[in-house]
């Protein structure tokens, strides 16, 4: 496991209006692990994974990419620097098929028309790194589709694009059992080939299964981002729910309950 984070962010500030969702906020992720991102609704989870795919502007803060200072001033800029963000909706068209999502807005072109034989080889060589043996042919409409296999399509389509962190919003929340170990298996497959991962759940059982770390947000304030194998589950439930578990988490009276 490589020592240096691949993204870091320190002192991140974000406000809608009146209402401060992010407070000085800092959040490392390390290549070849996968860092499980908790909180409650409304601790400030999506805000903050939008400010790192560039969606929203930071207030203040700094934001570090393989070790240099960037200015991320929209998702193309966090795009070409390889994070790639699957949000929950997926962002898939049903009446395409798996290929064309793969490539979706960024087709490949041989003169005027659609390199159909590349972008198929390379969709095909995607999933097989991925090892996924799950999707019956590259053709099918994505409306065919379990809900595990569109995970498997968003997955794949994120890693198509040299991406080295790659966030994942909530992944399994409409799987059923095996279908949610198929996404956990890929989510870990992406680690060890080296990705960067984040893992956005409510699930500790998924949290615990796959995360290498985990980063605990409580009221928009980072309560404590520690290795999954130092703390227990009722540790990470308490640092959720209060901001503090035992010498663990925020200083009393910084938002954390006593």
């Amino acid at each position: 496991m490589s020592q240096a984070p691949v993204l870091e962010l320190r002192g991140i500030d974000k406000s809608f209006g009146p209402v401060q969702v992010l407070h000085d906020v800092a959040f490392s992720v390390y290549p070849g692990e996968v860092t499980a991102l908790v909180g409650d609704n409304g601790a400030g989870k999506s805000t903050l994974v939008k400010c790192i795919g560039g969606i929203h502007p930071m207030d203040s803060g700094e934001y570090f990419f393989e070790g240099e200072k960037v200015h991320v001033s929209g998702p193309r800029d966090a795009a070409a620097m390889g994070v790639e963000i699957v949000y929950q909706d997926l962002a898939l068209c049903d009446n395409l098929d798996i290929v064309q999502n793969m490539f979706l807005g960024r087709e490949r072109t041989s003169g005027l028309v659609l390199d159909e034989d590349t972008m198929e080889e390379m969709a095909a060589k995607t999933l097989a790194g991925l090892s996924v043996r799950t999707v019956k042919s590259l053709r099918q409409h994505v409306s065919s589709l379990s809900g595990g296999q569109r995970q498997t399509v968003a997955i794949a389509k994120a890693v198509l694009w040299n991406s080295k962190v790659v966030i994942l919003d909530e992944p399994t929340a409409a799987l059923g059992v095996a279908q949610t170990a198929q996404v956990l298996e890929l989510v870990r497959r992406l680690a060890d080939n080296g990705l960067a991962v984040v893992l956005i759940s409510h699930n500790m059982n998924d949290v615990f299964a796959v995360s290498d770390r985990i980063a605990a947000l409580y009221l928009g304030r980072m309560a404590a981002q520690v290795k999954t194998s130092e703390v227990t589950h009722s540790q990470i439930v308490e640092l959720i729910t209060a901001g503090r578990s035992g010498e663990l988490g925020l200083p009393t009276g910084n938002g954390a309950s006593a």
